[in-house]
């Protein structure tokens, strides 16, 4: 290493800036958030809690009758929001700004070309049936949760994991975490952590939540339609499938 170079690193590192573990190179941001100067074990400790207290939550709101959810699903939302927004990050860093968008945008009508694939092939078979709720409302709503479950995975869980672990097996992790939301039922937990591998590396190289949270809502309302009501219960997890009325 050059001289010249060595004095550039340290005086990068002196100014708090930090080694992006998101992007899959090593870069420099003005972030403070995570700044080397801190002890690691510091961090460390940190990243663990966090994780702990947000996937706790959520698991915890899945598996409680539905009389405590709903004083419990409010929270669990105030707690992970509050986890990432104390982190301080802009609009881009998180996947809300307009960055990479346009170049995320060819997901989506992949994704539909999935779709009716899907859709063919459940009719050959026939498994294909109609969706249960089919309003608008119960569809916007639900796109809109599959767009807040991705804004957690790459932006409570997987960041925090980064932290912890190489770039790609916090990518791993993340996907096995989203799967074992999705327990008891197994057909779910099979796509999703087909679908939470594929949407945090998508995540990883255009660094937008849009255009992955629509395809998992799209994808997820075509699983519902191709796959039988008797195997996935309405696409129900935690405590919910297991009193499914059949």
């Amino acid at each position: 290493m050059s001289k010249r170079v060595a004095k550039g690193l340290a005086t990068n590192l002196a100014r708090g800036y930090s080694y992006n573990l998101l992007d899959g190179f090593v870069a420099t941001t003005t972030s403070t958030s995570f700044s080397l100067s801190v002890p690691r074990e510091t961090s460390t400790y940190r990243n663990i809690a966090e994780l702990a207290l947000g996937f706790g939550i959520i698991l915890m709101v899945l598996w409680v009758p539905p009389h405590e959810q709903t004083f419990l699903a409010p929270l669990a939302l105030l707690v992970t929001l509050s986890l990432v927004l104390l982190r301080r990050q802009s609009l881009n860093e998180l996947g809300l700004g307009l960055r990479g968008l346009t170049r995320s945008l060819w997901i989506l009508p992949a994704t539909v070309g999935v779709m009716i694939a899907s859709v063919l092939a459940a009719k050959a078979i026939g498994t294909f049936h109609a969706l249960y709720q089919a309003d608008f409302r119960h569809v916007a709503g639900y796109v809109l949760w599959t767009l807040y479950q991705q804004f957690l995975l790459q932006d409570c869980f997987m960041p925090r994991l980064a932290r912890l672990m190489s770039s790609d097996s916090a990518v791993a992790v993340t996907a096995v975490l989203f799967a074992v939301a999705h327990l008891p039922n197994l057909p779910l937990t099979a796509a999703t952590l087909a679908w939470g591998m594929v949407s945090c590396l998508l995540f990883r190289r255009y660094r937008n939540v849009y255009a992955i949270g629509i395809a998992q809502g799209l994808l997820g309302l075509t699983f519902a339609v191709c796959v039988p009501d008797a195997l996935h219960h309405h696409l129900r997890v935690g405590l919910g499938f297991l009193r499914y009325p059949g």
